[in-house]
């Protein structure tokens, strides 16, 4: 089965020169070939992503035309003036993929709006609200290594396709031959036809507007405080320059070997300002310029990374750092401003840093959890627009580096991050603060939650067999004690049940079903054990509670320990 799907691409995949020469490359290695066609790229609510090649199992034009073939007929069936906007990054064929995508969904019928150059995946959400459109493509794989890329659907409101759209166009990809059922129309003569338009720099203009008006100290004067920017070769570039511009931070630096978009990503393999590796052209800049804050944004310009100025160095501030500052600076200065809504509401995910429930509680702020996934927090922002709610939205946040301030688009959003993380700095600056002195603060007040994440690589059919087993392993006997501290709830959000180990009550989750496990301690701290939506990988989220740092770190170092021996890997 497996060879006669190799010779069948072989014999036929001739979109791509690049397809067949890497075709013949394997002919005689058997694993190679394996590895390729053992079975389908995967769609789902987070789209497509895999590694960059010739298959079943790689991101090309043909997966790429399968995926986008399922979408049409899906929006057809919605829809009976259907109409897709489209963007992409700046990873290897994004272009090609995304003008293939548009030829194949102007052949259906559907209108098409794309941007004329690579633009972050809040812009795509952006636009799929600008022109109301029933669907929305973003070509990337966010901050994977450059083999990688990826095909992100999204829904009418700017989140990612939901569940049901999600199983209607696996539905439709499961019936597809990619050789024979994909309609196509040349580019240039859809352009011409007017079913496919670019999208113009007006709409640019009206997202950076919607981005300023989430300012929080809108007099506050940003000429001081000064930063070094890296969009890591990727999207961010433009858009978040163009922010600061406006708002007036006039000392930026621009790390030059990662200022222009390269899909291979020369300096930084991994461009993921999650990690100390991704910043480290950034360093040597900062070394000539001392800035007081170094800005990190990843290819596709949904994720913002920091470092922080301390004495000579630089401390890289995590994810759940970041979203605790920005909350507690957003709810203060607005309240102090006389503008935070009556009511206000906050979103942060089940993996992200509990702390948040004490600072909103202090701000009588409705803290909304949800699974992991930024859509889920776009979700709760439609649910309130739904209602004429949408103003109570003041911020929501991802412990993997994801921030939104605004209801004007549904995904993460580096640019809005950017700017706001620029102002806040510069605010506590202005008091002789840093943000490490403010999150210090922080904890000193609340108690010190110390979070990690860790991830264990799972690679290929045999990978994914393993993490399979792992959770049902653990699922089917959850452990009664994690570091010595007895676990009082266990959830199982597969199954939908929340059980009080103590009382033996039983509960829901009130989430939607995922294969998440969570183990809530004694003590406040817990560990939540779950694969990966979009890498081959099974996580743990650890966020741990002390007194005092000294005694978290201790808590966090027994809580990872246990969790990789419940784990057995």
């Amino acid at each position: 089965m497996i060879i006669e799907e190799y010779k069948k691409w072989l014999a036929n995949a001739t979109l791509d020169s690049d397809l067949i020469a890497e075709l013949k490359a394997i002919e005689n290695d058997q694993s190679a070939i394996d590895d390729a066609f053992y079975t389908d790229l995967s769609f789902g609510t987070a789209g497509l992503r895999g590694v960059i090649g010739a298959g079943t199992n790689r991101m090309n034009v043909y997966t790429v035309g399968k995926a986008t073939q399922g979408l049409a007929e899906y929006v057809k069936s919605v829809s009976s003036n259907p109409s897709v906007a489209i963007a992409y990054d700046s990873r290897i064929k994004s272009d090609v993929f995304a003008r293939a995508a548009a030829e194949i969904l102007a052949a259906n019928g559907v209108k098409v709006y794309i941007y004329k150059e690579l633009m972050p995946t809040p812009m795509l959400s952006y636009a799929v609200r600008y022109f109301k459109c029933d669907s929305g493509i973003v070509i990337t794989a966010s901050h994977n290594p450059a083999k990688y890329n990826g095909y992100k659907a999204y829904s009418p409101d700017g989140s990612q396709l939901g569940p049901e759209a999600a199983d209607y166009v696996l539905s439709i990809m499961n019936k597809i031959d990619v050789f024979k059922d994909i309609k196509r129309v040349d580019f240039d003569k859809a352009v011409s036809d007017g079913i496919i338009e670019f999208i113009g720099d007006d709409v640019i203009e009206s997202y950076l507007d919607e981005v300023e008006k989430c300012r929080v100290n809108k007099n506050l004067d940003l000429s001081k405080i000064n930063v070094v920017y890296t969009p890591l070769n990727g999207t961010g570039n433009k858009p978040v320059r163009r922010i600061f511009e406006r708002i007036g931070v006039k000392n930026v630096s621009i790390v030059k070997e990662q200022e222009k978009p390269d899909g291979n990503f020369p300096t930084a393999p991994y461009p993921n300002p999650e990690i100390r590796q991704a910043f480290d052209c950034a360093f040597k800049t900062a070394k000539e310029v001392s800035p007081d804050l170094i800005i990190a944004t990843d290819p596709d310009a949904d994720r913002t990374g920091i470092a922080v100025r301390i004495g000579d160095d630089y401390r890289l501030m995590s994810g759940n750092d970041v979203g605790a500052l920005l909350l507690e600076y957003i709810l203060k200065c607005r309240k102090a401003l006389g503008t935070l809504p009556s009511a206000p509401f906050a979103v942060k995910t089940i993996v992200s840093t509990e702390i948040c429930k004490k600072i909103a509680e202090d701000y009588k702020c409705e803290l909304k959890e949800v699974l992991t996934g930024f859509k889920f927090i776009g979700e709760q922002i439609t649910i309130l627009e739904e209602s004429g709610n949408d103003d109570r939205f003041v911020f929501g946040f991802e412990e993997s580096y994801g921030y939104l301030a605004g209801p004007y688009v549904r995904d993460k959003d580096a640019v809005v991050a950017s700017m706001l993380i620029c102002e806040m700095a510069a605010y506590y600056k202005e008091q002789g603060l840093s943000l490490i002195d403010v999150l210090e603060n922080l904890y000193k007040k609340y108690g010190y939650y110390l979070c990690m994440q860790k991830g264990f690589v799972c690679e290929g059919q045999s990978g994914m067999k393993k993490i399979a087993d792992t959770m049902e392993r653990i699922r089917n006997n959850p452990p009664k004690t994690i570091a010595g501290k007895a676990v009082s709830v266990f959830k199982d959000f597969e199954k939908s049940v929340s059980l009080d180990l103590a009382t033996g009550k039983t509960e829901g989750t009130n989430l939607p079903k995922s294969n998440v496990l969570g183990f809530y301690l004694e003590d406040g701290s817990l560990l939540i054990i779950r694969p990966s939506g979009t890498e081959p990988k099974i996580k743990l989220y650890i966020c741990a509670v002390g007194g005092d740092e000294k005694s978290a770190a201790c808590v966090r170092d027994e809580i990872q320990k246990d969790g990789e021996k419940i784990l057995d890997f």
